[in-house]
């Protein structure tokens, strides 16, 4: 019995040691300047288990005590190869070198969890480089114009920089900045976003189906993250464009431990062309006038390591728009000053804590303020003197919105074991609303009848404080090789007055490997919104106000799924088609004939609520290695609105399309790069006209009339762009690299329509549409330098 009971602890201690796991964590970084990369992917070899990086670098691999083979990759970097005894829990962080060949065959990657094998669909990683590589308007390469030409993406009009995600509004995109929301991201009206391609590493979209840590939005997320700095040496760029010039500067203050990336910009339009717009005006009048507009904005950044476990990141943007015209004259007896100023812009700051609790538990909390604030404002003084009279008058009219919020939030990423993938959190935020207020002033002096009057009113929106709160958890499990599951939900709790809107949102993907490089996959999401913005404008100008949810106007609310075919074709070409639905609930629009500026009356009693639905199809396929990469995507599509609600009827109650209803969508992405130096590439796209609202009849009275919204369809709007990078070689012992960027936009000159409207000729009854064209061919050539 003595031996029998010695054996058998012998045999339980061989069981407890061979079944012995151990965690190896750590964090993935660039091998020279320590900059995290995020998605990269360690993978063991012997036993076939494998994990991704998050978004801060970190990892967490679980495996069974003894031999194991690590290899690292990312896409860009050369592998590395770790072999190891693993005995206990280890930290490892990995740091990886840039592959040079590489790069000049390889432009554009997308992560695992993104393909045939990963849970997550609807949607694509954008790297950088391949955005810089983009022919650009004006010389200026932007986030926002690549993602456009992504399949299921639309833009607005033509150069604009909005977004319309599977049939939502430009407002139903949630922009996050270092996880910090912004709410304008436009310059120069939507020709550019304020997302500075110096200062981003990493750009993620998803269309709709985003996991659920994202919210707040109907259509989709754009993931933007900043770069930290070189940890080792100090190193930036200097670009000048046709219309703006850059710097970006980034090193460590302290090695090995504090980082900064500094990047900063701005336009020299009102220099350039303001005197050719502006300026002239007559001697003998005394007449003055110019105008102007500019841009300029900030990215800052500064990341500091305490130990491997705790590290601490400050980041702050700022950025704003001005547009001004002035106006005098005096001709002794008469004089007038007139001015007009218009500024809008953002602030986005954040501090972000990382700590690691255990090999498995990861955390991160931030503190964030970020304000979008819109002012227009109006001067006009006047003298006019005779003989037996002096009579002096001055208006001033201001008009000012803004939107601000301070936000706390705390998110873990926790893996019990390799099968799951748990991320859980809360976030809490104080929004302040000031849709519109209008301030007047108007005051008259008569110097000799000694009277005076002046009257000073102020009208407008009310002043909203609201609150909002939310938990999520989502778990990536693999239920077996052919099996992978992403499943969770988000509660979130809205305060506004005495109404408090609750909503519980469920999200679910599913991924079936049908075989090695094919796999089926669907989903479901719902999804809330607890803000709208309403929109004045065909454009994408800062007059679109931000409005709350209030206790008369409800949040949106959307229901999407979606189901799609994804292929890897010999590790070279990565195929995919998703079809999707998409329903919509408390969208609105203004009442016909509304706008911010027609009354005193409250933005609530000018809008009226509705529903919307869309679906479609839609088809990508990219190359990523090889000289030449790039891809095609196309989009069938259909987005429809209906207002029925009694007494909130637009169209008669009966469905119409929305604006940005397209039916075909085509975008053709190329890059050729035959060597390391030299870089070609090439835009087209096409797609069917927007929709806009005519007068189509006239009445008995001769008067014109609309039959119905959207009653009209623009042209089709093509395009082809074309562009070029030389890389300029750097001379023996001198610092630096340079680059000169030449393109050219539209290049067959297409007069693509911006906007349509009525002409008529009362003396003949004639009625016409008149197209207006924005945009001819237009060369551009750039310069940078690196040092």
């Amino acid at each position: 019995m003595r031996k029998i009971i010695v054996i058998l602890v012998v045999l339980c201690n061989i069981m407890m040691v061979a079944a012995q796991r151990y965690t190896i964590s750590g964090y993935v970084v660039e091998e020279h300047s320590s900059e995290s990369l995020i998605s990269a992917t360690v993978y063991d070899s012997l036993s076939g288990h494998g994990v991704l990086s998050n978004a801060y670098g970190f990892y967490s691999l679980t495996l069974p005590s003894g031999k194991c083979v690590l290899r690292c990759s990312y896409v860009g970097y050369k592998s590395k190869t770790i072999e190891m005894e693993l005995t206990k829990d280890t930290v490892l962080n990995i740091g990886l070198e840039t592959n040079l060949e590489l790069q000049e065959v390889s432009v554009y990657g997308q992560r695992s969890e993104l393909g045939v094998e990963g849970t997550q669909m609807s949607a694509v990683e954008v790297p950088v480089n391949v955005v810089k590589s983009i022919p650009a308007l004006g010389g200026e390469v932007d986030i926002i114009k690549a993602l456009q030409l992504l399949p299921g993406v639309q833009s607005g009009n033509e150069g604009t920089s909005g977004m319309y995600v599977r049939g939502g509004g430009n407002d139903e995109n949630l922009l996050l900045l270092d996880g910090v929301p912004l709410y304008s991201v436009n310059h120069m009206g939507g020709l550019f976003s304020v997302f500075n391609a110096d200062a981003v590493k990493n750009v993620t979209l998803y269309k709709g189906n985003f996991p659920a840590r994202f919210g707040g939005r109907l259509s989709s997320v754009v993931d933007v993250r900043q770069k930290d700095g070189d940890a080792q040496n100090y190193h930036g760029a200097l670009t000048v464009g046709l219309l703006a010039a850059k710097v970006n500067v980034e090193g460590p203050i302290w090695k090995d431990h504090t980082t900064f990336n500094i990047s900063a910009r701005r336009s020299y339009f009102d220099y350039l062309v303001g005197p050719l717009m502006g300026e002239g005006g007559s001697s003998s009048t005394g007449e003055k006038s110019s105008t102007g507009y500019y841009f300029w904005d900030v990215n800052a950044r500064i990341s500091h390591k305490f130990s491997e476990t705790d590290r601490l990141t400050l980041s702050y943007y700022m950025g704003d728009d001005g547009m001004f015209d002035k106006y005098s004259m005096d001709d002794g007896s008469l004089s007038q000053k007139n001015s007009r100023k218009n500024y809008w812009g953002n602030i986005a700051s954040a501090i972000n804590w990382t700590h690691v609790y255990s090999p498995k538990l990861f955390s991160n909390a931030i503190v964030s303020y970020t304000r979008y604030r819109f002012s227009l404002g109006v001067k006009q003084e006047s003298r006019d003197a005779t003989p037996f009279s002096e009579e002096n008058a001055i208006y001033n009219m201001n008009f000012r919105s803004h939107i601000e919020d301070i936000m706390a939030q705390y998110n873990f990423d926790y893996a019990p074991n390799n099968n799951h993938e748990i991320k859980f959190g809360a976030n809490y935020t104080f929004h302040t609303f000031r849709p519109t207020v209008t301030s007047v002033v108007n005051k008259s002096k008569n110097e000799d009848l000694h009277i005076k009057t002046t009257m000073d009113t102020t009208y407008g929106d009310n002043l909203y404080h609201t609150h909002e709160a939310a938990i999520f958890a989502e778990d990536n499990w693999s239920i077996h090789r052919v099996v992978k599951l992403n499943y969770g939900f988000r509660a979130s709790l809205y305060s506004t007055g005495k109404k408090i809107y609750p909503s519980i949102e469920p999200r679910a993907s599913l991924r079936l490997l049908i075989y090695k490089d094919l796999s089926f996959k669907a989903s479901y999401a719902y999804t809330t919104q607890y803000i709208h913005m309403l929109s004045n404008s065909s454009i994408t100008m800062p007059l679109d106000l931000w409005v709350p949810v209030t206790e008369n106007i409800a949040p949106m609310h959307s229901h999407q799924g979606a189901a799609g075919l994804f292929f890897n074709l010999l590790n070279v070409v990565d195929l995919s088609v998703e079809g999707y639905y998409k329903t919509m609930d408390n969208v609105i629009e203004y009442k016909d004939g509304a706008s911010f500026a027609n009354s005193s009356a409250n933005w609530e009693e000018k809008v009226n609520v509705g529903r919307g639905w869309s679906y479609g199809v839609e088809f990508l396929a990219q190359r990523s290695v090889g000289k030449v990469t790039g891809w095609i995507g196309y989009t069938w599509s259909k987005a429809m609105r209906q207002f029925d609600r009694p007494g909130m009827e637009i169209n008669s109650g009966k469905p119409y399309p929305a604006k940005y209803d397209r039916r075909h969508d085509l975008s053709l992405t190329l890059q050729y790069r035959p060597i390391r130096l030299l870089e070609f590439s090439a835009t087209f796209v096409y797609g069917t006209g927007t929709c806009g609202t005519l007068a189509s009849q006239l009445t008995p009275d001769g008067e014109l009339w609309i039959t119905s919204r959207n009653n009209f369809r623009l042209p089709d709007y093509h395009r082809l762009d074309l562009g070029m990078n030389f890389h300029f070689k750097r001379p023996k012992n001198r610092h630096g690299e340079h680059m000169l960027s030449l393109s050219v936009y539209n290049v067959y000159n297409r007069k693509n329509p911006y906007y349509a409207y009525v002409s008529r000729e009362y003396a003949s009854e004639k009625v016409s549409i008149v197209q207006v064209s924005l945009f001819p061919i237009i060369p551009s050539v750039s310069y940078t330098f690196r040092f």
